[in-house]
């Protein structure tokens, strides 16, 4: 007969908004063992399984910590109350607690003070605005008061909630299918999951039911809100909060960190339960969303990630999408985990026109082919083949969006989208895929006259010899980088120039002028004109990922602001509970330009 031999939950705490999915082991009636389902529409020698998920409330009020959400709230700053910031923010387990996070803490003071004396009234602002209305980001609903509304957990809309009261405690039915999305009103409440065998024909539970019990489910974590900053003063606030001009377009560039890299090992700062990927994926998929770009460039994007969430989730709000997986020559793992670019765009905003994909390897190949003695071919491949690629994308704009200073005319734009070598002491390999890729742009830009974006996780510091050559459009012979050339791929040094225009996009908060900005000047590394940071672990911070544009075709009319230090490492490093990624997400707005002259 089936049995159930085994019921866990992989997560140990339960989260608002991310799923939870029991591991159920099952015994069939031939003594193997699975863990497919066996639902009523498909008995197995007459039984199935039943699942139902119970919320357990108690007549006692529950709160949980703001910074430690597994532990019971115990204070509550009334400084936050009065000043409207989210009520789940405002609570600590010790006193201890809110004395360490007031650093922090005050950062939030401050802010919806500023925002107060500015406009009058609070700014909702980028991604907060979309946050505060995420599922348990505000908890309004901490009291004991069950809801008596249908239910979307579970095959059946509607039935009796209360299913059973003792000694203080009153559980209700919430779910009847075998996964569970925690609610805002179950949070500070244990959930009960229950797995029972039933007879098909008799419809009566055969056996013991096989139950587990979670911790108290927690809202999910809200980072500060980051703001869309004007740069040039051309742009506008429209009554939707967000900077809007004529032709103007945005661009997010992220890092997502891929699941086979988030191991507990290289990031044990984070906690276990922030660092799984059923809650990391809703946390970045919240984030990347409440952004609202128009073109989204995705790296570290798993095969099996994208095909299976990013893609149909992004879908659902109105976004195309094109992924290349890295190659495998390198690596020897799952393929379905090798990780790749994706990037999206707004399907009411842009059509696609072509796809250009970049094989480093087939590159590496070639140039040994060419360049390197037979002798040397194996040792040459084995230092250049790493797998990387690069995705580019030619867009149209849709007609109602072009600027209206060229009506009729068909606006272009390239986006580049890679993720070049990661190994510190490969120079000249990453110098090489930097240097490939740009040489594959100038092509099309010899091809067409068209406005081009390169977005990507670089992995080389400001003032590094890729950097250089990006933002310079060369690299002086002298610099220290190209010592490292055993395969001598980089001479002569003459040949390392292009000539795209480029110009990294937040360098533009380098050249504006007021005291509004000083700010996020003092973000800026004033060697470079760089953000100070990307990429923060407890091992590095600096960084690595940039947006260059075509300045001849393209303005930058405002940028995301800059992430502080101060707060950002209050949890020691990224990942952490509020941000999902070891990397920072960067974003521009642009306006197409009429001057065309080539630098």
């Amino acid at each position: 007969m089936l049995s159930v031999l085994r019921v866990h939950l992989p997560s140990d705490i339960p989260i608002v908004g991310c799923e939870l999915t029991p591991y159920v082991l099952l015994c069939r009636p031939d003594k193997t063992v699975t863990t497919d389902d066996v639902p009523e529409t498909a008995p197995l020698d007459g039984h199935f399984l039943r699942y139902k998920w119970y919320r357990v409330q108690s007549d006692k009020k529950v709160a949980v910590c703001s910074v430690h959400p597994s532990e019971q709230a115990t204070l509550q700053c009334l400084g936050c109350v009065k000043a409207r910031i989210p009520v789940a923010k405002s609570y600590h387990c010790t006193s201890k607690c809110f004395s360490d996070a007031w650093q922090h803490h005050r950062v939030l003071h401050d802010r919806a003070a500023s925002a107060v004396n500015e406009n009058g009234n609070e700014e909702e602002e980028l991604f907060g605005r979309f946050n505060n209305s995420g599922s348990g980001s505000i908890n309004t609903s901490l009291s004991a008061s069950a809801s008596s509304a249908s239910l979307t957990n579970g095959s059946a809309p509607v039935y009796p909630a209360t299913v059973s009261r003792s000694g203080g405690e009153t559980w209700f039915e919430v779910g009847r299918s075998k996964t569970y999305t925690p609610t805002a009103d179950d949070i500070g409440h244990v959930l009960k999951f229950e797995c029972v065998v039933v007879d098909a024909e008799t419809k009566l539970t055969v056996g013991h039911g096989n139950t587990i019990l979670t911790s108290r489910v927690i809202p999910a974590p809200s980072p500060i809100p980051r703001r869309l900053i004007p740069v040039d003063g051309m742009g506008h606030l429209d009554a939707d909060g967000r900077i809007t001009s004529s032709g103007t377009f945005t661009v997010l560039s992220y890092n997502i960190l891929s699941d086979a890299c988030a191991s507990n090992d290289l990031y044990n700062y984070c906690p276990s339960w922030a660092l799984s990927w059923p809650y990391r994926r809703q946390n970045l998929l919240r984030e990347i969303v409440g952004y609202r770009a128009d073109i989204i460039c995705l790296q570290e994007v798993q095969s099996d990630h994208y095909e299976e969430f990013f893609a149909p989730e992004l879908d659902k709000h109105g976004y195309y999408g094109l992924y290349k997986r890295k190659t495998n020559e390198v690596y020897n793992g799952n393929i379905n985990t090798i990780d790749g670019c994706a990037t999206f765009f707004r399907r009411d905003r842009f059509s696609h026109v072509k796809k250009y994909e970049v094989e480093f390897n087939k590159a590496a190949q070639s140039l040994t082919d060419a360049m390197i003695p037979t002798t040397q071919k194996k040792t040459a491949l084995n230092r250049l083949v790493k797998d990387n690629v690069a995705l580019i994308v030619v867009l149209e704009a849709k007609v109602n969006n072009q600027p209206v200073d060229n009506p009729g005319k068909r606006q272009l734009l390239c986006v580049a989208n890679t993720h070049v070598n990661v190994y510190h002491d490969l120079k000249d390999v990453k110098l090489w895929q930097v240097h490939t890729l740009l040489k594959g742009l100038e092509k099309i830009a010899a091809s067409a006259d068209i406005p081009m974006l390169v977005c990507g996780d670089f992995n080389s510091v400001p003032g590094s010899a890729p950097h250089a050559l990006l933002a310079m459009g060369k690299v002086d012979p002298s610099h220290p980088d190209l010592a490292v050339d055993p395969l001598n791929i980089l001479r002569p040094h003459s040949k390392l120039v292009h000539q795209l225009p480029l110009v990294s996009a937040y360098s533009s908060f380098a050249r504006t002028v007021g005291l509004g900005f000083e700010q996020h000047k003092r973000r800026l590394d004033s060697t470079t004109n760089e953000p100070f940071f990307t990429n923060v672990t407890r091992d590095f911070i600096g960084s690595l990922d940039y947006i260059f544009y075509t300045a001849d075709s393209l303005v930058v009319e405002s940028l995301l602001e800059l992430l502080d230090e101060e707060s950002l490492r209050k949890d020691t490093a990224l990942p952490s509970p509020e941000w999902s990624s070891d990397h920072i997400a960067l974003l521009a707005e642009f306006r197409c330009c009429k001057n065309r002259s080539r630098r």
